[in-house]
């Protein structure tokens, strides 16, 4: 142990302290004091948690830390169990539960903590605190996770797909330390075209995790075991959830949000939980990005799109209120905001909400429209007669490449221009008129399409995009739907979406779900759930949607030949049609909330 406690030091600093869990494995921790006063009258302070497999000398989270233990906070960053400095075999994700809850009992425990507990931290360190509050530790009174989940199967597999590109990155957890410096020379564009799927990392180590995402098809105790889905009627304390529109977790925070918000055993749980919802991804937030040493970009610029200074915020003093209001029962106004902060693109300002979905939404049928050739219209009106299809030809071996949206990579993600992609004769393109008012969309968005292929199987793509009089087509927000698991939507309605239920939640609830080929060359419906976005369509501004059958690599490819997924390597190529006419009323449907005629 290392031990700073001179007074020239702006806190008191032990290093790599080790925590005991239950079965006698030892986590390292490094603990952060604030600088005791004469007489010892501040000896005990509140806590704030951190615990990663990333590395608890993080410069990001030092940096918090240091913001944190001037507000008077005591501070532990702890390594995850059999990662870097603390021992024992890392589980992914089922070790995190009981690690957690015998933390937090350790911390009460010691002479420094007043036994109130709040915690931190981003993506994986944003699960390890919302697993363990079910546990019934009383100390835990306040978490702030940004970027977290349910859990993996909307995740790591999204609607029966695999969310590839994710899979894959899990290849940097291989040991106690992570791999970037060696993966950094790997060729990764051609790492992700390996196949099978199952075997992408066999000349390089065997990494379980991965293998059991591709395995495991449906949900079951390989996802259920860690699960949020039937343990938020154990939850007793309130959380402040952060994620952003571009958040490759956007919709798995949704989720938890609102499992808190409704079905927590605490009413306090249930009534002060909160929500905020920038324009970020997970890589470029309000804490900025490690090359610009975690500075935010002062105009809030991100990619082809300009948010303003609105979009910045200053993360420790926002997470600063919320221990406060907690921990220490300080009245700093945050209780008295709206549970929901929203942040509209287009109009660069932020809404408070009480609900989600927002309460009056108008669920409005935006109809795709035959034009010339690739390119159609999209139109309020439903067609009326007889339109003609439209087709293009989807070869798994020249797949869409992954450009925009809500996407773990920050060089592929975030709000990118894609008029290189409407280009591509696979992609399908559907815009409005200009708008002769500003819309404002805020909500979840569905899209219903009415197509057929002449493979047994295959995937249908459907993205949203603002496209902008200077020619910008700006991306929004964009989903997929794998044909196999289309009947896993039947019945659903948008109406749904208020309940919040999402097009996929059957393949959650019924295990005796099957999946189902397609018939070449018939017409059926698809459902693709395209997530949620809030963005002001301004006047003059043009409403795009694009129609295709792969977004790679965030997802895997679709082969079209109806094998195991994961564990082939045929590919065919598919003929896709996509009907829009009276009888096959092809549509997006958006989330009104305002709209200015």
């Amino acid at each position: 142990m290392t031990d700073a406690p001179h007074d020239d030091q702006p806190f008191r600093l032990h290093l790599n302290r080790k925590v005991p869990m239950r079965d006698g494995v030892a986590l390292s921790a490094d603990i952060y004091l604030p600088r005791a006063r004469p007489g010892g009258a501040d000896a005990r302070h509140p806590t704030l948690l951190l615990r990663t497999i990333y590395h608890s000398k993080d410069p990001r989270y030092v940096g918090w830390t240091m913001g944190f233990v001037k507000a008077g906070y005591a501070v532990v960053l702890q390594d995850s169990r059999g990662r870097h400095d603390s021992d024992g075999r890392w589980d992914p994700y089922v070790c995190e539960i009981p690690d957690g809850v015998d933390t937090h009992e350790w911390i009460a425990r010691q002479p420094w903590s007043n036994g109130r507990i709040g915690t931190f931290g981003v993506s994986y360190p944003g699960f390890t605190q919302t697993c363990a509050a079910p546990g019934g530790s009383p100390h835990l009174q306040a978490l702030v996770p940004i970027a977290s989940q349910q859990d993996n199967y909307g995740h790591h597999r999204c609607d029966g797909l695999v969310a590839w590109a994710n899979t894959v990155f899990f290849m940097n957890m291989l040991g106690r330390t992570m791999q970037g410096e060696a993966l950094a020379r790997l060729d990764f564009p051609a790492i992700w075209r390996r196949l099978p799927l199952h075997g992408v990392w066999d000349d390089v180590g065997d990494i379980p995790y991965v293998r059991g995402v591709v395995e495991h098809e449906a949900y079951d105790a390989f996802w259920s075991v860690y699960s949020l889905r039937h343990r938020y009627d154990q939850v007793e304390v309130p959380a402040y959830f952060m994620t952003g529109w571009y958040d490759s977790l956007l919709a798995e925070t949704l989720r938890v949000f609102r499992g808190w918000r409704t079905r927590a055993r605490s009413e306090l749980a249930r009534r002060k939980t909160k929500l905020i919802v920038g324009p970020w991804s997970h890589q470029v937030a309000p804490w900025g990005r490690p090359e610009k040493g975690y500075q935010p970009e002062p105009d809030g610029r991100f990619d082809a799109a300009v948010f303003g200074p609105l979009a910045c915020m200053d993360i420790v003093a926002e997470h600063v209120r919320w221990y406060d209001a907690r921990l220490r029962g300080v009245p700093g106004g945050i209780d008295d905001e709206k549970p929901l902060r929203l942040f509209v693109m287009g109009a660069n300002l932020w809404r408070d909400e009480d609900e989600w979905p927002l309460p009056g939404t108008r669920w409005i049928d935006f109809h795709l429209r035959a034009g010339d050739g690739r390119n159609g219209g999209l139109t309020r009106e439903a067609p009326a007669v007889a339109e003609v299809p439209a087709r293009y030809r989807y070869d798994p071996d020249d797949p869409v490449p992954t450009w925009g949206g809500s996407y773990q990579m920050k060089d592929l993600g975030g709000p990118k221009d894609r008029r290189d992609i409407a280009k591509r004769a696979d992609v399908l393109v559907y815009t409005s008129a200009p708008l002769e008012g500003d819309l404002e969309v805020v909500g979840p968005v569905t899209a219903t399409l009415h197509a057929a292929s002449s493979a047994p199987d295959t995937d249908f793509t459907v993205s949203l995009v603002d496209v902008h009089p200077d020619g910008r087509a700006v991306m929004l927000t964009d989903g997929i739907c794998r044909a196999r698991f289309r009947k896993a939507a039947s019945g659903w309605t948008p109406a749904d979406l208020m309940q919040g239920r999402s097009p996929y939640e059957r393949l959650y609830e019924d295990p005796a779900f099957r999946p189902e080929m397609l018939t070449p060359g018939v017409v059926e419906e698809f459902r693709v759930d395209l997530w949620a976005t809030a963005n002001r369509f301004k006047r003059g501004h043009r409403i795009r949607v694009e129609i295709s059958s792969s977004n790679f690599p965030r997802y895997d490819r679709n082969l079209n030949t109806g094998g195991r997924i994961g564990f082939e390597t045929e590919r065919n190529v598919a003929e896709q049609t996509l009907r829009h006419d009276a009888r096959h009323p092809s549509r997006i449907t958006l989330p009104v909330v305002a709209v200015s005629d």
